[in-house]
């Protein structure tokens, strides 16, 4: 059996080889309940997977033991037991006299965090604020000696687009919930408990706010996770094992692989379509309508730039004004943040330009951004929601938010007696022309319904019985 490479691994991983101490010391293996040890153990495990690579049976054993299988529980830790107690003799904490062995120990034995902010600064200030809010969330349930938290976080943060990062911090809440509801480890679920998980996404009800209730006061009485929902929840999840297995020196077993994804039609949107009339309208009560007058420039200007740059919600909402220029005699927006990552030029048609700039000369404030708050900082996307929701109910229309603008400025665009596909591929932004096309076709599907034919045919046959 091998041992100098695990050592030496070991020896460059101050939370293992704590972990470790303290279990070898302390005969944490004889304890009940299991569980207890199980959790502290799949953290040794999960941190530095080489570390069991010569005790494989073990770890296998202990990672899918539940705190029921106490007997296979004991046998997967007995097997590891000479590993642990080999640590403890070589890192055995030096006696009087013997000062440097002693500071050594000490250090080894510091949390990790702690260790790594006295030396630099800490690399999680870099992570995106998705990534922050889940290893928060995350260290409040776990604490900070488990792995997953600054695992998830990374996996977070090695997301390009901040809307990719929200959707699938929010779909990892749902999986940790159901795992840890379920009595397992998120990083310890095998297949039949990932199967569970699709099943348990097709009847469980959603979070929705309480009526009344103190502010962020969340109940599960809502209706069931949609199609798009689960499939999103369950991409998260066999997203965050992917990471793991690209991560990890051994490879890690992806249970979601072989897990089914409901199907999720490409030609169906449940987002209501406007008309170009109705948008005419939407823009117009944006203007002259809005029901704080003090945000109508703000407004009028946000559809605009949305609309005729067909423009995804969160790229607009993260464009600066150092971001507005000149490039062969058009008014460009450079962006930043184009989805799938890169970098955009997109010209600025003269009626979006002209709203744009008396918003930005009469705001009277001084921000960096291009659309801020009355004080000055980023506007998010939820005000936008808020802001749509109110102008379509003020001016009679269909209720929605952001999403659905791009849609129909593809789909105005593709129906111009002149249009050229490829042009407005390349001007939305598509890598695929089939995403293109699709807007087409939903279009299609209502505008070029046979059953409006069959309508006006029984309709004769009707009003001509009736005479």
């Amino acid at each position: 059996m091998p041992g100098v490479g695990v050592d030496s691994a070991l020896d460059d991983d101050a939370a293992v080889l704590s972990e470790g101490l303290r279990l070898a010391e302390n005969r944490v293996w004889d304890l009940d309940p299991p569980g207890r040890l199980r959790l502290a153990l799949v953290t040794l495990i999960g941190t530095r997977r080489e570390v069991v690579a010569d005790y494989s049976d073990a770890a296998i054993d202990l990672q899918y033991a539940t705190g029921a299988d106490a007997e296979q529980l004991r046998a997967a830790v007995e097997r590891l037991a000479p590993l642990l107690r080999r640590l403890a003799d070589r890192h055995r904490p030096a006696g009087p006299g013997d000062g440097a062995t002693a500071a050594t120990t000490t250090a080894l034995v510091r949390s990790p965090r702690a260790t790594l902010a006295t030396v630099r600064r800490d690399p999680r200030d870099l992570w995106p604020e998705h990534a922050k809010k889940l290893y928060d969330h995350l260290v409040g349930l776990y604490g900070e000696d488990d792995p997953l938290p600054t695992l998830a976080a990374s996996w977070i943060a090695h997301q390009r687009s901040a809307n990719t990062q929200r959707a699938y911090a929010r779909g990892l809440r749902v999986f940790e919930e159901f795992a840890r509801e379920h009595g397992a480890h998120p990083m310890g679920v095998r297949f039949s408990l990932a199967d569970a998980f699709r099943m348990w996404l097709e009847q469980a009800p959603t979070w929705v706010r309480v009526k009344g209730g103190a502010r962020g006061e969340m109940v599960r009485t809502g209706a069931p996770y949609a199609d798009a929902s689960r499939a999103n929840a369950l991409s998260a999840a066999s997203s965050f094992f992917a990471y793991l297995d690209k991560v990890s020196d051994d490879g890690v077993k992806n249970p979601f692989d072989a897990v089914q994804r409901p199907y999720v039609d490409p030609d169906y949107s449940p987002t209501p379509g406007y008309t170009e009339k109705e948008w005419a309208t939407l823009v117009v009560t944006a203007r002259d309508h809005h029901r704080a007058a003090a945000h109508r420039k703000r407004a009028y200007a946000l559809l605009l730039m949305l609309y005729t740059l067909a423009l995804r919600i969160d790229s607009l909402l993260s464009a600066r004004v150092a971001d507005l220029g000149h490039d062969k005699g058009h008014r460009v927006l450079l962006l930043e943040k184009v989805k799938g990552g890169g970098r955009k030029k997109k010209p600025i048609p003269p009626v979006a330009w002209a709203a744009l700039d008396d918003y930005l000369s009469s705001r009277g404030v001084d921000s960096p951004w291009l659309f801020c708050t009355a004080s000055g900082g980023q506007l998010d996307e939820p005000a936008v929601w808020r802001l749509l929701q109110a102008l379509a109910k003020r001016a009679g229309l269909a209720l929605r938010g952001p999403h659905g603008v791009k849609g129909d400025a593809v789909t105005h665009a593709l129906a111009k007696p002149d249009a050229r596909p490829d042009k407005v591929q390349r001007w939305a932004d598509h890598k695929d022309s089939r995403t293109t096309q699709r807007y087409n076709r939903r279009r299609e599907l209502l505008d070029d319904s046979p059953g409006y034919g069959l309508g006006a045919d029984i309709a004769g046959v009707l009003a001509h019985g009736a005479d």
